[in-house]
């Protein structure tokens, strides 16, 4: 009796050991933890070292903190580095943090490797390692690369297959583009929430986060600019038609598909050619969206079908729930409006984008552009045309206050307009008074004052 009580006590030694271990190893994993937190929020990095780096490699998984706050710890070191052998054991070591934390925390797929892409090209690596991790970035998640990364992403690709894959490079511009428009959308929600505040009761942390919010924005405008300059060369009509006629039998119920090849004919004003009716009829069928619906009432105003037209465009508008897609749809209603010359329903149109969406400063810019091509029509002496600029500078000038990431678009517009707003000598030879209202007639109908 007394052997087998023996016996059972070592069994239970041993299944139980395991458990007590664990349990110890796991209680200095939390102490090495909030050692070299503590550390590192004070900003001693080389003394946060050691307590992090055993964490790093007895805990891996306690938590991703590990590797959030660590890759200021391996920068500071590679920083700071005083040899070759150092630089290169703290290359090691920043790689190694996200690798790992890939690993372990792979929630964060495309940032993560959107970040260490950044930092294998800062270091010199071949364009087609950093290309490889690129990829991964943007097939885990599109919306969530840092804007750099999305224009070195599609310029290898551009550079890769302009010649031989056409067709690859407009489905990734068309990505990218559609991720770009969901950071956008983002953004500029938070930024209408903080911009809807007193101005003057803001903490500091809604100041903060505005500039961040504006500098994101401004961000992804300049991206966005400077891949349609990319695609520019090969993004034509007589490029666009005859590739999306290629591929048309085979995607004709694709509704992506076909949304992003009428999206570029719009886009790049080849709606005249009767292949995109063709492909407008094909979106409207797959996919019956308030997307396709704006496309469709464009193909109807073109055929003159105009009562049909505008229910369709109403139909798009009160079909979506969220204001941020209406805003879009009414704002792309304007502009169909504005080429079929219709400027006053066109400018009702951009208002009601501007409901929906107060900072969607290109319906300003929208609105500016048309007062200023009606400048002849709408005047019947220099200076009344000339106030019609004035119009059209206070909308640009509203543009860019409500939406500073279109700043360096709504300037062009307002050094534009400033240059053909009257003149004192124009002013003085009509006997106009400064600081008096005149009254802008024929359709803008509006009163501005005389600068």
């Amino acid at each position: 009796m007394r052997q087998m009580r023996q016996i059972l006590a070592v069994l239970f030694f041993i299944v139980s050991a395991p458990v007590v271990f664990s349990q110890a190893e796991n209680e200095e994993c939390i102490v090495k933890y909030n050692l070299f937190k503590g550390d590192y929020s004070a900003g001693k990095y080389d003394i946060a070292y050691e307590n992090w780096l055993w964490t790093m490699d007895h805990c891996p998984a306690l938590t991703v903190n590990i590797y959030k706050l660590g890759i200021k710890i391996a920068e500071s070191r590679l920083a700071s580095a005083a040899t070759p052998a150092d630089k290169a054991a703290a290359v090691k070591l920043v790689e190694r943090v996200y690798t790992q934390r890939l690993e372990h925390f792979p929630q964060d797929m495309a940032r993560v490797y959107s970040d260490l892409a950044s930092f294998k090209d800062a270091q010199g690596a071949p364009e087609e390692e950093v290309f490889v991790l690129l990829e991964k970035s943007f097939k885990a998640d599109p919306t969530d690369i840092s804007p750099t990364n999305i224009y070195r992403y599609f310029d290898i690709i551009l550079n890769k297959y302009k010649d031989t894959n056409p067709q690859k490079v407009f489905d990734t511009y068309d990505q990218v583009g559609e991720g770009i428009e969901l950071k956008r959308e983002e953004y500029s929600k938070q930024l209408d929430i903080i911009m809807a505040k007193d101005s003057t009761t803001l903490s500091d942390r809604d100041k903060n986060n505005k500039i961040a919010y504006e500098q994101n924005l401004n961000n992804l405008e300049l991206v966005e600019g400077g891949l349609d300059a990319k695609l520019a060369a090969i993004s034509t009509c007589e490029n666009l038609i005859p590739l999306n006629k290629k591929y048309f039998q085979e995607n004709k119920t694709n509704g992506v598909w076909l949304k992003r090849a009428v999206s570029r004919m719009y886009n790049k004003e080849c709606t005249d050619d009767p292949f995109y009716d063709v492909l407008v009829e094909a979106y409207v069928k797959a996919d019956p969206s308030p997307q396709a619906s704006v496309f469709y009432a464009g193909i109807l105003m073109k055929n003159g079908e105009t009562n049909k037209a505008m229910e369709y465009f109403k139909k798009a508008i009160d079909q979506e729930t969220d204001s941020y897609s209406r805003a879009k749809y009414a704002l792309r209603v304007a502009e169909i409006l504005r080429k079929k010359g219709r400027l006053e329903e066109a400018r009702s149109y951009a208002y009601k984008a501007i409901d929906y969406q107060p900072t969607l400063g290109k319906a300003y810019l929208l609105i500016a552009s048309m007062y200023a091509s009606s400048a002849n029509s709408c005047g019947n002496d220099v200076v009344s045309k000339r106030m019609v600029y004035v119009a059209a500078l206070n909308k640009a000038k509203k543009a860019k206050s409500v939406d500073p990431s279109i700043s360096s678009l709504a300037n062009r517009f307002i050094s534009s307009y400033a240059e053909n707003i009257p003149s004192k000598k124009d002013l003085f030879v009509a006997g106009v008074q400064s600081g008096s209202s005149h009254r802008i007639g024929c359709w803008i109908n509006e009163t501005v004052i005389v600068p």
